[in-house]
């Protein structure tokens, strides 16, 4: 492979969870405590570009048209230590990723970031990775970016919770989950874009050193997993949004139940739960749920869709409110698609 020849573009889109990942087993390998289950957005891509550089001393990282500093630039680039281990070359990136998706609100920034760059850098030196170890690469970014990898359903697995090393590295990674006769849409309510005080990093650590409701929580999950994989594969939208709800619910429940608290949910995001309420007293199959952050996300069917946004917004005027439906995984991009490769 020539080092000049070696330059890819790669989009990949957010997902949200619907069953949580909320916690970590082992922070090198990023290991979960308990499965998860997500649905991939057609909205909010990421597309980043990975060209090779066998003359530079470092990499080079620029998010959004701006040079990346702090830990920003360190979690790439380690990313990129981790890929160059893996396919034997020494040679330097300059990565450009464009972010469409507000980063550290909540709104799985790093999970389209890091599915793109998975996609792209893999790509680049040359890994010849399949689904599954795209997934498992990606985990090593961010959890939630190997659920990115694929469209529509996707179902994150723990892996064994005894094992360690190679092994669990092995046995940690995301799948497509099957989903019969349904057609949802995810309003999503961005009542705040800016960035967390308290990083979903830091916040984990928190929660799982202090919470005394976090291994009732993840014991719970493990639960609300194989209720929500029958679910779907009944086509079962209410069911689905009720697991849904209810784990997002309790797991920001452990987050205020640390020691300090984390608290994410603002007056806004309380006013919109109680929208959501509302509107299932008046017959709408409606169903909210919350990553790390204030943002509000609500399960429905497309047909509701608009009624629903339209809800959400009257509630919350100031909030940025828009529909997705489930999207596509990550994937190389070439000159068809507008990105030269």
């Amino acid at each position: 492979m020539k080092a000049d020849a070696a330059d890819v573009t790669a989009v990949a889109h957010p997902n949200i969870a619907l069953v949580k990942y909320w916690g970590k087993r082992d922070e090198r390998l990023i290991l979960p405590w308990s499965d998860s289950l997500s649905m991939t957005l057609d909205v909010f891509p990421t597309t980043t570009r990975v060209r090779l550089d066998a003359a530079a001393g470092h990499d080079k990282v620029v998010l959004d048209g701006v040079p990346a500093t702090g830990e920003a630039a360190r979690r790439v680039i380690a990313f990129l230590e981790l890929v160059r281990e893996r396919a034997g070359l020494s040679w330097r990136a300059v990565v450009d990723s464009r972010n469409t998706v507000p980063t550290g609100a909540g709104l799985a920034s790093s999970a389209s970031g890091f599915a793109a760059l998975a996609v792209a850098a893999a790509a680049a030196y040359g890994l010849g990775l399949d689904a599954t170890g795209l997934s498992r690469l990606a985990r090593r970014g961010s959890g939630s970016a190997s659920r990115s990898v694929f469209g529509g359903f996707a179902v994150w697995h723990a892996g064994p919770p005894g094992a360690t090393g190679a092994a669990a590295d092995a046995a940690s990674y995301a799948e497509p989950v099957p989903a019969a006769g349904m057609d949802p849409a995810l309003v999503v309510a961005v009542v705040d874009a800016g960035a967390k005080t308290v990083s979903s990093r830091e916040a984990m650590r928190r929660t799982v050193d202090t919470s005394p409701l976090y291994r009732p929580w993840a014991d719970s999950s493990r639960a609300d997993l194989a209720g929500m994989r029958a679910a779907l594969a009944l086509g079962d939208l209410e069911a689905v949004g009720e697991i849904a709800e209810r784990n997002a619910l309790g797991m920001h429940a452990t987050m205020l139940a640390a020691r300090p608290a984390v608290r994410y949910l603002s007056p806004a995001t309380v006013t919109v739960l109680d929208r959501v309420l509302e509107l299932r007293r008046d017959g709408v199959a409606a169903y909210a749920t919350m990553d790390a952050g204030p943002n509000v996300k609500v399960l429905c069917r497309r047909a509701d869709a608009r009624r629903v946004a339209g809800a959400v917004g009257e509630a919350v005027p100031a909030a940025r409110v828009l529909v997705a439906g489930p999207g596509p995984g990550a994937r190389l991009l070439d000159e068809a698609d507008g990105a030269g490769r």
